[in-house]
Parts: C-alpha cells; sequence; structure tokens
C-alpha cells in the first residue's frame, strides 16, 4: 500500500493493465489532419511506430513476400502529424480530414 497526504492507494507496483479495446472511446473522428501511408514507398523500418503518442501505428502485412506496412488505427489517430515527420521514406503524408 502507497500513502500519499490524505489518500491510500491499493496496487502493486508494476501491474499490467488489461484494455478491452472494443469498450475503449473512439477519439479519432476530431481530427482535422489525417496520415496516408503510400505502401509502395513505405520500407517497413518501424520509425514512426514508438513516435505516435496515441500508438495508432502497427505493422501489417501488405503483400507477401515483403516486409510488414505502416497501418494507421483511424479510431484512434488525432492526425498530430509526427509520423509523416519522423518517416525516413516520406512515405506518410498529412490530408485534410474528409
Amino acid at each position: 500500500m502507497i500513502r500519499s497526504k490524505d489518500k491510500k492507494f491499493n496496487f502493486e507496483e508494476g501491474a499490467v493493465i488489461e484494455h478491452d479495446l472494443d469498450k475503449a472511446p473512439k477519439t479519432g473522428d476530431w481530427r482535422y489532419m489525417m496520415p496516408k501511408v503510400d505502401k509502395e514507398k513505405c520500407s517497413g523500418c518501424t520509425t514512426c511506430v514508438p513516435f505516435c503518442p496515441e500508438a495508432s501505428i502497427e505493422m501489417k502485412k501488405y503483400k507477401e513476400g515483403q516486409r510488414d506496412k505502416a497501418d494507421i488505427d483511424y479510431d484512434f489517430c488525432k492526425g498530430c502529424g509526427v509520423c509523416a515527420q519522423v518517416c525516413p521514406m516520406k512515405a506518410i503524408t498529412m490530408e485534410k480530414n474528409k
């Protein structure tokens, strides 16, 4: 148990909280800009993945025999554009949300 001035917190250090994505609120529908991945330019380097503040990018199979390519989950993407800025291949571009 950890105590803080007037509060007691009951949790274990290093505990893992399990999330249910089906119940998670979809937060991406208010974005102004939307990242688009050019699958032909994407090298599958994964540079964009750790930079996404919403963890909305994962690598998925695009074509058989090729490296996985960046795929964006628009349910959670906020359209911040960090992924487009860090992509070394310039495979991610920002477009106005329609």
